[in-house]
């Protein structure tokens, strides 16, 4: 399902996602464990330069737009690599912290955007348009792949990762696998006394907003549900339309820093959850 609701309610949803973010560029890097891990990192520089080596034509240093760039994930590899980059987000406190992270590079800018267009940008004005973790936040997730199909030149690509793909919302392995790879903390006596415990138990009760709406989530999430998810059929049909072909899509099991790494080693032969989806602008 592309969008959340109505014109009103997309407004609100995305209003409440650039709230939340900006109450958290701070600490969203500590709080993320499956995005900040070694391993994770070392897939996500892989699928960069996969991404790069895609384009066709243009002239160096590639030109790449990050879309809901946050705290600047996808921004660092892109850069890592080489290319020039634009982060463009809808929080302007996360665009603060990654203007300040890359602003030696001198070869980053960044842009605020409204959540629902990238009307600011040229058509064929970029190399690549990537997002990474973003779609699931978007209202309307397929006018996003238009618009990123819009702002990409002819032999360059539009990059997408980091969104559970459609047949992971109905695999039980993925449950059993979730139930064997999750480590938990030891326990210990002193957990009883611990204030924090109860208050992380009782705050999410007092959160209002999920009175209302009963699938609110703190950081803005919207389709992430077994009946509300990224529909990569629609994603990809609706690139094609504007003009870009899948080049190389890749599933894999996304690794958690609180996962036993070898029962993960294990399992990621057998199953995946996300997809990373490269295409390329005839």
């Amino acid at each position: 399902m592309p969008r959340s609701g109505g014109s009103a309610e997309e407004a609100q949803a995305i209003a409440e996602n650039a709230r939340a973010y900006d109450a958290i560029a701070g600490t969203y890097d500590a709080a993320h464990a499956e995005i900040f891990n070694p391993t994770e990192q070392a897939r996500l520089a892989r699928a960069v330069g996969d991404a790069l080596a895609a384009c066709v034509g243009g002239t160096p240093p590639p030109s790449v737009l990050d879309v809901g760039a946050g705290t600047g994930n996808l921004t660092a590899h892109f850069l890592a690599a080489g290319a020039a980059v634009v982060s463009a987000d809808i929080s302007a406190e996360c665009l603060r912290v990654v203007e300040q992270r890359f602003a030696t590079t001198g070869r980053h800018a960044v842009q605020r955007i409204n959540g629902r267009t990238l009307a600011m940008f040229a058509d064929n004005s970029f190399d690549v348009a990537a997002c990474y973790s973003v779609l699931h936040h978007v209202p309307d997730y397929l006018a996003l792949v238009a618009e990123m199909a819009r702002v990409v030149r002819r032999g360059g690509v539009v990059f997408i990762d980091h969104e559970r793909h459609d047949a992971s919302w109905h695999d039980p392995r993925r449950e059993q696998f979730m139930q064997e790879a999750w480590v938990f903390p030891p326990k210990r006596w002193t957990r009883f006394v611990d204030p924090r415990r109860y208050w992380r138990r009782i705050r999410p009760l007092l959160e209002w907003k999920r009175w209302r709406n009963p699938r609110w989530m703190p950081e803005g999430d919207l389709h992430i549900w077994p009946d509300d998810h990224i529909e990569w059929a629609q994603v990809e049909a609706h690139a094609r339309a504007h003009g870009v072909e899948p080049v190389l899509v890749r599933d894999y099991l996304l690794y958690d820093a609180h996962f036993d790494a070898a029962v993960w080693e294990q399992w990621r032969h057998h199953i995946t959850d996300y997809r990373m989806w490269i295409g390329r602008k005839a």
